[in-house]
C-alpha cells in the first residue's frame, strides 16, 4: 500500500479515536456529577469517577496512544477488547467499532507523530473541562441541612407533608409496584409497615411533584405546559428539603400512570421520563407523600 494512503488512513483512524475519546470525555463527566459524586467522602467520589465515569475515556487515549506508538500492536489491542467487549455485554454489535478501528490501524501510518500524540491528549482533556465546569460548580453549591424527616412543602399551589428517611423514602431503588404498595401500608410516622392498608400515604402524582421542585432552598416555580411538560423558572438539584444530595437515587416513582404497565418518573432536575412499573434499578426510589392537616 502506497505511503499517501497510509497517511491518509492514518488521519482518520486518529479522528475517529479522538472523536470516540472526546465524547466518552464528555459522557463521563457529565454522568459523573448526574448520576454519581453523591459519597460524603471526597476521596470516594474522586475514586468512582475514575474507576466507572472516566475508564472508557482514559482507556481509549491509552490505546490511541500506543496505536501512534506502534499501529499494529494498537490494531490488535483495539481487536482484543472488541471481541472482549461483545462477550462481556453478549451483543456482537458493540464490538463493530473496535473491529473497522482495529483494521484501519493496521495499515495506518501517524508520520509525523508529534501532533497526534498531543491532539489524542488535548482534545479530550479540553472537552473534560469545557463539560465538566457548569456541573462542578452546580454540585458544590448544593444545599444539604441534614434534616432527613418528614418535611412540610407548601409552595407553588401544593401542601403536603413528605415522608422521613425510611420506609417512605428509602435510599435503595424499587419498582413502581413495590413503591406503591409500601405506601399503602405505611402507617401515620411513615417509619415502619402496618399489616392492614392504611392509606395515608401515597405516591405524589407527576404535577405536585413538579411543583414542589427546590433549589437551593427556594421553590423552582415549576409547572406543566400546554405540552405536557415540565417548565420551571430555576433549574431544580439535588438539594433538600426534597431530596438527599448523599444519596445514589437520583429518580422518584409518581403516582402518575400512563398506562397499566408505564408510569411516569421524575428526577431531581425536574425533568420527567416513562418508565416501566415493573423497572427497579437501585438508582430509581420513591417519597411517599400525605395531605397536609
Amino acid at each position: 500500500m502506497k505511503m499517501k494512503t497510509k497517511l491518509i488512513i492514518g488521519w482518520i483512524t486518529i479522528s475517529i479515536s479522538i472523536l470516540t475519546a472526546c465524547f466518552w470525555a464528555y459522557w463521563g463527566i457529565i454522568e459523573n456529577f448526574h448520576e454519581g459524586w453523591y459519597h460524603t467522602s471526597f476521596k470516594q467520589n474522586i475514586k468512582l469517577m475514575f474507576l466507572q465515569y472516566l475508564a472508557p475515556v482514559i482507556i481509549t487515549i491509552a490505546l490511541s496512544l500506543v496505536a501512534i506508538f506502534k499501529n499494529r500492536i494498537g490494531a490488535i489491542l483495539f481487536l482484543a477488547i472488541g471481541i472482549a467487549l461483545s462477550s462481556f455485554v453478549n451483543n456482537p454489535v458493540a464490538s463493530v467499532p473496535f473491529i473497522i478501528l482495529g483494521a484501519l490501524l493496521w495499515f495506518s501510518d501517524f508520520s509525523p507523530k508529534k501532533w497526534k500524540y498531543r491532539l489524542v491528549l488535548i482534545l479530550p482533556l479540553l472537552t473534560l473541562i469545557a463539560c465538566g465546569i457548569e456541573p462542578v460548580i452546580r454540585v458544590s453549591g448544593r444545599i444539604n441541612d441534614g434534616d432527613f424527616g418528614s418535611r412540610k412543602i407548601e409552595q407553588n399551589g401544593i401542601s403536603l407533608i413528605w415522608a422521613p428517611k425510611g420506609l417512605g423514602w428509602p435510599d435503595d431503588g424499587t419498582n413502581w409496584y413495590e413503591a406503591d404498595s409500601i405506601c399503602t401500608y405505611l402507617t401515620e410516622d411513615g417509619l415502619s409497615i402496618a399489616t392492614e392498608p392504611q392509606n395515608i400515604w401515597r405516591l405524589p402524582t407527576i404535577e405536585e411533584a413538579i411543583k414542589s421542585m427546590q433549589r437551593h432552598g427556594a421553590n423552582a416555580h415549576g409547572k406543566l405546559n400546554s405540552e405536557g411538560r415540565p417548565e420551571y423558572e430555576i433549574r431544580p438539584d439535588k438539594e433538600t428539603p426534597l431530596w438527599n444530595p448523599n444519596s445514589k437515587v437520583i429518580y422518584w416513582w409518581t403516582k402518575t400512570e400512563i398506562d397499566k404497565n408505564n408510569a411516569y418518573m421524575i428526577v431531581y432536575d425536574g425533568k420527567i421520563w416513562e418508565r416501566r412499573k415493573n423497572y427497579g434499578a437501585n438508582y430509581l426510589g420513591f417519597r411517599a407523600v400525605k395531605e397536609t392537616e
